[in-house]
């Protein structure tokens, strides 16, 4: 099993973070998961059509496991609670094991900037679904000791 922290990276099919509901639905299914110590939580934003999240799977759960746990628990709670009958995720995930607080910072980073990026928001900390957002403040975990903290911050 592979243990560490993890860039992670997932599409939909189609923009089904487009609308708030379905965004913070799906935000609510990362804390669920968080709060029920399958991961740490570090970073994360959900843009329209993909997340990007920064975890450490808890010990004895899997990579797999825990991103399985995401994209399923918000499938069946959108099928229940929004109404999405078709198929909401791309099949595969990408995952990146990040090795060093350097390699952490530069991904922490492409996270938090990538809504402006995008054109979404004129700033990090103003757009609702990222970790950037300050109303996220202690819904998050710290990031490992081994990576330098002061590069990683919005």
């Amino acid at each position: 099993m592979a243990q560490g922290t993890f860039f992670i990276t997932s599409r939909t099919q189609t923009p089904v973070f487009q609308t708030e509901r379905s965004a913070e639905l799906f935000l609510d299914v990362v804390q669920s998961y968080r709060l029920r110590h399958q991961f740490l939580l570090h970073a994360f934003v959900v843009v329209p059509d993909h997340f990007h999240l920064i975890l450490t799977p808890s010990r004895g759960v899997t990579l797999e496991r825990s991103v399985q746990y995401l994209k399923g628990g918000f499938s069946f709670r959108a099928k229940k609670e929004l109404a999405i009958q078709r198929e909401i995720w791309q099949p595969k995930y990408h995952d990146r094991r990040i090795r060093d607080g350097e390699e952490c910072a530069a991904l922490f980073r492409y996270l938090v900037d990538n809504p402006v990026k995008r054109g979404l928001a004129e700033t990090s900390s103003e757009f609702p679904f990222s970790s950037a957002n300050p109303r996220f403040l202690g819904e998050l975990d710290a990031f490992p000791e081994r990576f330098e903290t002061s590069n990683l911050s919005a």
